[in-house]
């Protein structure tokens, strides 16, 4: 069903129950002066469909201001950057991956972990080109990335020679989103958190084959150095990919908000929701990495340890490995109840400015041109100014 014909659907059963709708809306505030407090004023002149289908019937539903376009440009370089890293994942550790002690190790968290990583890669590869094509098909530019390919990629078995948007050999993993989903305290209103496992200049994929031989037994948990040294780095990866998708879960709420055009709405929430569907799965394996059997582990080389998070002194309900939902939190008002939302929601703290700032915290930009940066900042802050007109 296209948005023309969900705007349709929307009229006729607004129109069913417009009489019903009318008088409630006149006992509790008059209808004029709601549309008005939300910025819809010119909608009470409108007949039974309502704005929606107005827009809908007159074509505007389509209509690309600057402000989607720059909001949909800012989206399909992130998309690319994801494809990027996930691509480097699937090479080594999906369900074809050409590494199989990686792949042994991942599946330590989780025994179906290659297929999850292929079907992520695949998703993200499918947003990069639809939200291109889309832009395309309105005659506006899309976004091309390919001279920035220039990074050093993983030399180990399964790893292709190419060059690399993305580096994932030494990564600062952000791991506060473990603890932030279990607060009922929201960074909306300034809350911080701490981190579940401190991830420095960690690599995330297997460097080479001398580092971690790629038929190493991974037994769990693991017994050799070379086996704990590859557990680490699956570990490593565990928590990188919730890092990645729950900054697409809330930098989509953020651009939803931003949108003008119907269809530029409709791309946020339904591309968000499989964000957001992609976190809940990586939140879950990331906690297979601090739970026994798996937990305890320490990589030789960084010194790197992944505690049990189950055990003492760690809090329960602010560790726990298998309290995967969001918490309820604040959500738009202290005064009002607490709420299981995505969080952030803010520019500030996810919109575009800030999720380059995180990749860049990451280290996932590391050797990356001055150009680089200048490109995917400028979207960057062009998504973010983008205003919704109504």
């Amino acid at each position: 069903m296209n948005t023309r014909d969900i705007a349709s659907r929307l009229s006729a059963e607004q129109e069913h129950n417009d009489g019903n709708v009318q008088s409630h809306w006149n006992r509790v505030v008059g209808r004029r002066s709601f549309l008005k407090g939300v910025g819809l004023a010119g909608a009470a002149v409108l007949p039974g469909g309502g704005l929606l289908a107005s827009q809908a019937a007159a074509g505007t539903a389509s209509k690309l201001t600057e402000g989607d376009v720059a909001i949909l440009r800012f989206l399909a370089a992130v998309e690319l950057i994801e494809s990027d890293l996930w691509q480097q994942y699937n090479e080594l550790g999906g369900v074809n991956g050409g590494n199989s002690s990686y792949m042994a190790a991942l599946s330590n968290l989780d025994g179906d972990m290659p297929q999850y990583i292929t079907d992520n890669t695949e998703d993200e590869i499918s947003h990069a080109a639809f939200l291109n094509e889309y832009l395309q098909s309105k005659g506006a530019q899309p976004v091309d990335l390919d001279v920035f390919r220039t990074l050093p990629g993983s030399k180990a078995t399964g790893a292709q020679q190419i060059g690399r948007l993305t580096n994932l050999q030494a990564l600062d993993v952000d791991t506060s989103y473990y603890t932030r989903y279990r607060s009922s305290q929201s960074p909306d209103f300034g809350a911080t958190f701490p981190q579940a496992v401190t991830i420095n200049n960690q690599p995330a994929i297997p460097l080479n084959d001398k580092d971690t031989p790629p038929n190493t037994e991974q037994p769990n948990p693991p017994t050799t150095a070379h086996a704990k040294r590859m557990q680490a780095i699956a570990n490593t990866a565990g928590f990188h990919f919730g890092y990645i998708e729950q900054g697409g879960s809330s930098l989509y709420s953020v651009m939803a908000l931003k949108a003008s055009s119907l269809e530029t709405l409709l791309i946020a929430v339904s591309i968000g929701g499989v964000e957001t569907n992609h976190f809940s799965l990586w939140h879950d394996k990331a906690g297979n990495a601090v739970a026994q059997p798996l937990a305890g582990v320490v990589d030789p080389v960084t010194k790197l340890k992944f505690p049990d998070l189950n055990a003492k002194p760690f809090p329960a309900e602010e560790f726990q490995t298998n309290l995967i939902l969001p918490e309820p939190t604040q959500f738009i008002s202290k005064n009002l109840p607490a709420c299981s939302v995505v969080r952030p929601t803010l520019d500030e703290n996810g919109g575009a400015v800030a999720t380059i700032n995180s990749f860049v915290a990451d280290q996932l930009f590391k050797g990356q041109s001055e150009q680089f940066f200048s490109k995917v900042m400028g979207l960057a802050r062009a998504a973010d100014a983008a205003k919704r007109q109504v």
